[in-house]
């Protein structure tokens, strides 16, 4: 396996389909990524307009908990083929999409209800925020397998 084709953070297993065809890791992340933003993004839109404006917070969470499930099958199958760990890497995975989901929590109110920004435009504004958020931190935690001693040091 090439260098560029590596797991990142420790992470094992053969890459998948779509890291074999990009070949380059930071394009199959960033690809994948923009596809995970327009998924989440299309998931808040319609539980927005299943559950109505009013309760964009319950929308915010029903969306988070869809589009999580959704990147993390994009993941961790398409751009790597990992075995083992399902509960574990979902956990890892999930935990740093709530770092973003609780920035998500406080800011969204305040751009709505304080700044007066739509809904839409202030969600799209915290998408901008929480995706790099999440790049960050899928690329030094998500997945990780501790392999030797010298890894516990990290």
């Amino acid at each position: 396996m090439s260098p560029e084709a590596a797991p990142p953070a420790g992470m094992s297993g053969e890459p998948g389909w779509f890291l074999r065809v990009v070949k380059d890791q930071r394009v199959a992340f960033l690809m994948v990524g923009g596809i995970n933003v327009g998924v989440g993004f299309a998931c808040f839109i319609g539980f927005l307009a299943l559950l109505g404006k009013e309760r964009y917070m319950a929308t915010l969470v029903c969306s988070h908990i869809v589009a999580v499930l959704i990147a993390f099958v994009l993941y961790r199958f398409v751009v790597f083929r990992v075995r083992g760990h399902v509960l574990g890497d979902l956990w890892r995975f999930e935990t740093v999409y709530l770092s973003a989901l609780a920035v998500n929590l406080v800011t969204l109110p305040l751009l709505v209800e304080v700044a007066h920004l739509p809904v839409l435009v202030s969600q799209a504004l915290i998408t901008l925020v929480t995706a790099l958020m999440s790049w960050v931190g899928h690329k030094n935690f998500s997945f990780r397998r501790i392999d030797s001693p010298e890894d516990l040091q990290r």
